[in-house]
């Protein structure tokens, strides 16, 4: 079998997508190097017992999710934004299907181009720029931050933020995007899901996704019907259980695949605030994922007039709504 390689002399050594996954892989591990040779040991538990996250909010019903003990994820693959007036760094979740389909971002970074602006970006920092003109000041609080795009849009234009992710791969990338923003004194995460009602609740993840994970088995499946479904127990905590009546709060976003009705319920307190304190509120209302969690866009806007929010604005699949 010594000559048994002249057999194989006439086929290609790599095909066109051989080649574009030796190149992401290349990508992959050039990226996994940058990050670990600045941020040091590679252990799982903080290596300075002394060291601490000193978060600028007051903890009251859960604890903050600790950055430092949680295990590294890997790959690491973290880019800037582009196009944004206050431009941040975060952490891929979804790398595509390799080789043949790869993310778009992982295209873009191949190409040496920055990562995609995403919209909820834009849109928070242009909302963000309104209220800091009329100057307010306060907590923003990210609801589904699924890698943070919400969080660090705001904590790049210096605003604290509270953030809540229940899927543990999406807090991994949150914790990346912590340490490549600098920005461990403005965001605080939370290990859970917003809802109604403090105990346990089962959620459903999408294999090869991490961006529409729901409370509701059919909401999570809806635009992906071939993805693998499975369930997990995650956290459910309402954020009036969270957040003290003391602290102010300029805005609230919530995006978690039609469960936008419990969450709301589960901060009646914080949206009852009167007019001039309570949140802006943008919250995405898509008539079938709520339906897929036995609400409605009406029942979301009745309840949001009896809080005293009368003034709601469509922006594509998100609402904007105020008390002005």
């Amino acid at each position: 079998m010594a000559n048994a390689w002249k057999k194989e002399r006439n086929q290609k050594l790599l095909t066109p997508k051989s080649l574009i996954f030796v190149l992401i892989l290349s990508a992959v591990f050039i990226s996994s190097i940058f990050f670990f040779s600045f941020s040091g040991s590679s252990s799982q538990q903080n290596p300075n017992p002394n060291l601490t996250i000193r978060t600028p909010f007051p903890v009251r019903t859960i604890s903050p999710f600790d950055c430092f003990k949680c295990p590294q994820s890997k790959p690491v693959i973290a880019n800037t934004v582009e196009n944004l007036k206050y431009p941040f760094i975060y952490s891929l979740a979804d790398l595509g299907n390799l080789p043949e389909k790869p993310h778009k971002n992982i295209v873009r970074l191949l190409k040496g181009k920055a990562f995609r602006k995403p919209d909820i970006s834009a849109t928070i920092q242009d909302v963000l720029e309104k209220i800091r003109g009329k100057e307010k000041n306060g907590f923003v609080v990210d609801v589904g931050a699924n890698v943070g795009m919400a969080s660090f849009a705001a904590a790049a234009m210096g605003f604290k933020v509270i953030s809540f992710e229940p899927v543990f791969e999406n807090l991994q990338r949150i914790c990346d995007g912590i340490w490549f923003n600098r920005a461990s004194h403005l965001v605080t995460v939370f290990e859970a899901a917003a809802s109604d009602r403090n105990g346990n609740i089962t959620f459903h993840k999408l294999v090869g996704r991490l961006d529409n994970s729901a409370v509701s088995a059919v909401g999570a499946k809806l635009a992906f019907q071939s993805n693998k479904e499975i369930e997990v127990q995650v956290r459910s905590i309402p954020l009036d259980e969270v957040i003290p009546d003391s602290e102010p709060v300029v805005l609230l976003k919530i995006d978690v695949q039609g469960w936008e009705y419990h969450v709301l319920k589960g901060a009646k307190k914080l949206l009852s605030r009167k007019s001039g304190q309570a949140p802006y509120l943008i919250y995405e209302e898509d008539e079938r994922l709520l339906q897929a969690s036995n609400s409605s866009s009406k029942e979301i806007r009745d309840f949001l007039k009896s809080v005293g929010y009368n003034k709601c604005d469509q922006h594509g699949t998100d609402a904007h709504c105020t008390k002005d």
